[in-house]
């Protein structure tokens, strides 16, 4: 997961200066594709202009931790075109970042939504680069009101109106471009009962964001008094004097957690009969290189991810985690550990039903 620091993190030492050199990397490493925002709003209204970004946070590290200014084209062309270069397939979200001039209000309705997508797959289809797309999440970890801007106060994404604006959104694209997949992204604890709470016909794939943290009703960030704190340095802290801590005094505990929702997730693609993508995952939401944080034991949870969810043979993409990206250097810089992961995800059995559904038109 690239996000939108591939376009944000251009500062010298913010990891995405050289586009060659940090896919020459992600190659190297084992991976097979990169998740991106194209900044669909944006590219929408002029891809060529230069854009003022405020902060979304600046207490973590994906994206810029101040005003920063930006203009998708040519980066996106060029990011999209290296990357089918070095064969490496990209899959399109997006954030809604906001601008000054708050761009994303353009979506006011579910054909809105598409329309500004739209935007986004002619660019890359005069461009001669759609083939490079593997699949399109509408809004990544719909619709949670942070991500979600444009539409704020829907609650579930298995609530009615939810269902209708992904149902007509991506019909409408399916029109336009049949042979890509569509999705909208989900996060959240996964139970038992979650593959029973909506219609999610319409969606090509699960995208189901994972983590040991959201385990019953999120219990570990409770336990240590951590709320996502976006512009507060005590959120770190906390991390910093209980995380670890925490983990180790019950690691049998907090690894079950993650593994049950592992499991669940398997089942509810069984039970819809979607292939699952896991993009962002599977120790903690939030972290980075800081005093007092180690690495170690958020590498081993995201090596327990990868193993039990490879296992289920419900998995047609994964990531190692959501912090493979330069700008976390503690876990970027460990080579091996990074191509003992993709190794595991490419060594492990998929249902043939699965892999030909969702590569069925890739190229």
């Amino acid at each position: 997961m690239w996000d939108f620091s591939w376009l944000e993190r251009r500062w010298p030492g913010a990891g995405y200066e050289d586009f060659d050199q940090i896919l020459d990397e992600l190659k190297e490493r084992g991976y097979d594709a990169v998740r991106i925002d194209p900044f669909p709003h944006l590219v929408f209204k002029d891809p060529y202009r230069s854009y003022n970004l405020k902060p979304h946070w600046n207490t973590h590290d994906w994206g810029s931790p101040d005003y920063n200014r930006v203009s998708v084209e040519p980066c996106l062309t060029e990011f999209v075109s290296k990357c089918r270069d070095r064969n490496l397939k990209v899959a399109l979200s997006s954030w809604w970042r906001e601008d000054s001039e708050k761009s994303y209000q353009v979506i006011t309705s579910p054909n809105m939504l598409a329309k500004v997508w739209l935007s986004v797959l002619d660019l890359l289809n005069e461009k001669d680069m759609i083939d490079t797309i593997i699949y399109v999440d509408l809004t990544n970890e719909w619709p949670l009101d942070e991500w979600t801007p444009y539409k704020k106060g829907l609650g579930s994404w298995a609530s009615d109106e939810s269902i209708e604006w992904m149902k007509t959104s991506i019909n409408i694209l399916k029109e336009r471009y049949p042979n890509l997949k569509y999705t909208f992204s989900f996060t959240g604890e996964v139970t038992e009962q979650t593959k029973y709470w909506g219609d999610i016909k319409v969606l090509d794939l699960l995208e189901q964001h994972i983590w040991m943290v959201n385990y019953n009703n999120g219990e570990f960030y409770d336990k240590i008094d951590y709320h996502y704190e976006s512009f507060d340095p005590v959120g770190y802290q906390k991390i910093a004097k209980y995380a670890e801590k925490l983990y180790r005094e019950k690691s049998e505990y907090w690894i079950h957690g993650l593994k049950e929702q592992i499991i669940n997730a398997a089942a509810w693609s069984k039970y819809s009969k979607k292939p699952l993508i896991t993009t962002e995952c599977w120790g903690l939401v939030t972290y980075k290189d800081w005093p007092l944080l180690n690495w170690d034991w958020i590498m081993d949870l995201c090596e327990i991810g990868v193993r039990e969810a490879a296992i289920t043979g419900r998995w047609v993409a994964m990531a190692t985690s959501n912090f493979c990206g330069p700008q976390f250097v503690g876990m970027w810089r460990d080579i091996e550990w990074n191509k003992k992961l993709t190794d595991i995800i490419h060594n492990s059995k998929v249902e043939t039903r699965l892999l030909n559904s969702f590569y069925s038109n890739a190229k």
